[in-house]
């Protein structure tokens, strides 16, 4: 079995040991340290390489918005306490893969670890719903180091997909392709983009303008 590594970040100590306890009851999670504000955070990530970080937002001196924009290796899943929290925008910008409430239940935290830690975006209708009108606000931004032409016409059609929100599964039902073979096309988006993960995916998708919200793939 494989181990998913951990970092609790939660400037209260009682949730941060709460969050670590639980994590640590399962033999697939092994939580590596724990940080109670941003620049710990990033001085513990760097010591120990965990896959996934549990981030709280707000946070004395440097929050976790900061932080988890300077952090380039894990994966960050964001802990807030509303589900419109009006920081969880930033923070998926910043490059956070998602998003999780305070009052999970156990079951739910444990799952949500194990999609980020598996490269999927982890993002409730809610937040979904308000993002693309976040974006319908936007103009879009010329790509800096993105370069969508150089995807193929089934390589954006998959991005638009997952810009939807469809999963793997839904994508390949929709485009009649075997569900391993939506993964390939995810994976080369990913790589040709430089971009951790489906919603670094979507989040592009939207600000270069390759995706534009309201608009529906003919598929």
């Amino acid at each position: 079995m494989s181990v998913i590594r951990v970092v609790v970040v939660d400037d209260h100590q009682v949730v941060r040991t709460g969050f670590a306890g639980l994590l640590d009851s399962q033999p697939d999670f092994q939580v590596v340290g724990t940080a109670g504000d941003g620049a710990e955070a990033i001085r513990v990530c760097h010591e120990t390489a965990p896959d996934v970080v549990l981030m709280d937002i707000r946070m004395p001196g440097m929050n976790g918005i900061e932080a988890t924009r300077q952090l380039t290796g894990p994966r960050v899943l964001i802990l807030t306490t509303f589900d419109l929290d009006e920081y969880v925008y930033d923070a998926l910008r910043a490059g956070a893969s998602g998003f999780l409430l305070k009052d999970v239940t156990a079951e739910h935290l444990f799952d949500a670890v194990r999609v980020i830690a598996d490269g999927q975006a982890l993002l409730a209708p809610t937040i979904t719903r308000r993002l693309i009108t976040e974006f319908a606000h936007l103009t879009p931004k010329p790509p800096k180091s993105l370069k969508p032409s150089t995807l193929t016409p089934r390589e954006t059609q998959v991005l638009r997909l997952v810009a939807e929100g469809l999963s793997n599964q839904e994508i390949a039902a929709r485009l009649t392709v075997t569900e391993e073979t939506v993964k390939t096309h995810v994976s080369r988006v990913l790589g040709k983009l430089g971009l951790r993960d489906r919603t670094q995916a979507v989040i592009a998708a939207y600000e270069t303008g390759l995706v534009v919200p309201g608009a529906h793939d003919p598929g």
